[in-house]
């Protein structure tokens, strides 16, 4: 029998957000009843959920070039999609495992995992923890991983946004923290490389609108270098002027338009789940780090484990 999916809402002012227990799911985010994620209607659909919607993604995000990588002299076949590559942690990953959850009064939740060794097709056992609370206007997770040897860890958070509450984000303004960027080839993996985004439609460090910036409606799907400070890493503001900001430890931030998203399950009144109807800021390392020795090391151990902290607040002007 499928274990039962566990939902708790947390609330603060103006902010209501309803947290599933598979996959760390937000399925639901309304600030003044306005709806400012996608999200299907039913907690059964996140066990499918093959856009990753609202989901924790993991053990590692992103791709893995091939689905492979080498560890102390082993070489580690991880399980593969359509693209030959493995993304978001396999079929099977963080993000459509159902965690234990435990309220923690209105305004946060704790959910723990212990994922076994080999799990899809990782090394070692890990204990996982991701902890959402919301202060105001302001949710923060604190995802955290301890595994009983070394192993590759890399969560995100995979929400779609639109601030606006429908249609497409467009006409929504991005800003970005972030002089550069790690370009992919045609497969969408890195190529190793880290680029300026001075003058190119990839340029967001002073805020634009993304139709402006792509006239062409190429869309985006990269990761962006995030430069030191102390200011929110991204901004993303409504036509109305609703603004997205996000602060985040990661040193990558993958901005994805939903330039191939499609329907899957019945969705939340009033979402627009196709091309454009949203987009996703992922707090991260760089994608197929475990293949790029100057990307930085995602790998952790029982006397250095993981830690991240990431905050997104959705408030009215």
């Amino acid at each position: 029998m499928t274990d039962k999916i566990s939902s708790h809402v947390l609330h603060d002012g103006d902010s209501r957000i309803t947290v599933l227990s598979i996959g760390c799911a937000v399925q639901d985010w309304q600030v003044g009843g306005r709806r400012v994620v996608l999200g299907y209607d039913t907690a059964e659909a996140y066990r499918e959920n093959p856009m990753s919607v609202g989901i924790v993604v993991g053990r590692v995000a992103n791709r893995t070039a091939q689905g492979r990588f080498s560890l102390n002299g082993q070489v580690w076949q991880l399980p593969v999609g359509s693209g030959g590559h493995h993304l978001h942690g396999g079929p099977l990953g963080l993000g459509r495992q159902n965690w234990h959850m435990t309220p923690e009064g209105g305004r946060a939740v704790r959910l723990t995992l212990h994922s076994p060794h080999l799990d899809q097709g990782y090394p070692g056992a890990v204990d996982f923890e991701v902890r959402l609370s919301l202060n105001g206007g302001a949710l923060t997770w604190e995802m955290t991983a301890t595994p009983d040897r070394e192993t590759p860890i890399n969560l995100a958070q995979h929400l779609y946004f639109n601030v606006a509450g429908t249609g497409t984000v467009r006409d929504h303004t991005l800003r970005l923290n972030a002089s550069h960027c790690t370009p992919t080839g045609p497969d969408q993996i890195p190529t190793g490389e880290r680029l300026p985004v001075d003058g190119t439609r990839f340029d967001f460090r002073t805020a634009r609108r993304i139709d402006a910036a792509d006239p062409d409606s190429l869309g985006y799907d990269l990761n962006y270098a995030l430069d030191d400070g102390a200011g929110p890493a991204a901004e993303v503001i409504s036509p109305d002027g609703m603004r997205l900001r996000l602060w985040t430890d990661r040193p990558g931030l993958q901005v994805y338009t939903s330039n191939t998203l499609t329907p899957f399950a019945s969705p939340l009144p009033g979402g627009n789940h196709g091309p454009f109807g949203a987009i996703c800021l992922e707090a991260q390392d760089f994608p197929n780090a475990l293949n790029t020795p100057g990307f930085g090391s995602v790998l952790v151990s029982p006397d250095a484990p993981y830690r991240q902290v990431t905050s997104i607040e959705i408030v009215p002007t």
